[in-house]
């Protein structure tokens, strides 16, 4: 069963839109848009991609568990990924690639099944 969503799909259109534009245009997204939006593409994440084997930390906004394997109840999970919120944006949206934001340090990942690449976008670069 995919997890309950939190974030109204419109209301998280609009506010991945709106972080967007202000990405675009060079300025730091509003914090309300900014929080919107990470939210929803990480439950479009968690929707497409169900289980409990990956986390996906984008503090201190949310963090979903992903990917279908072996779930942790307790502690650290076997395979954490956690980035922050403009970087999350961004390959969530297919604007940055997984590996280059590995590569760059923008994303710290461990664990056996923390490769986001073949999961990411969840959405479209215009949103």
């Amino acid at each position: 069963m995919p997890p309950r969503r939190r974030t109204d799909p419109a209301q998280g259109r609009t506010a991945l839109r709106a972080a967007l534009d202000a990405l675009d245009a060079g300025a730091t997204p509003p914090r309300p848009d900014l929080a919107a939006a990470v939210r929803f593409t990480l439950e479009e994440l968690a929707a497409r991609h169900p289980g409990g084997s990956v986390e996906v930390r984008v503090p201190p906004f949310a963090a979903v568990q992903v990917v279908a394997g072996p779930k942790h109840t307790r502690g650290t999970p076997p395979a954490v990924v956690e980035t922050d919120a403009v970087t999350w944006l961004e390959l969530a949206t297919g604007r940055l690639a997984f590996d280059d934001a590995r590569g760059s340090g923008r994303v710290r990942a461990s664990g056996e099944r923390a490769d986001l690449g073949r999961l990411l976008p969840v959405t479209g670069p215009g949103a």
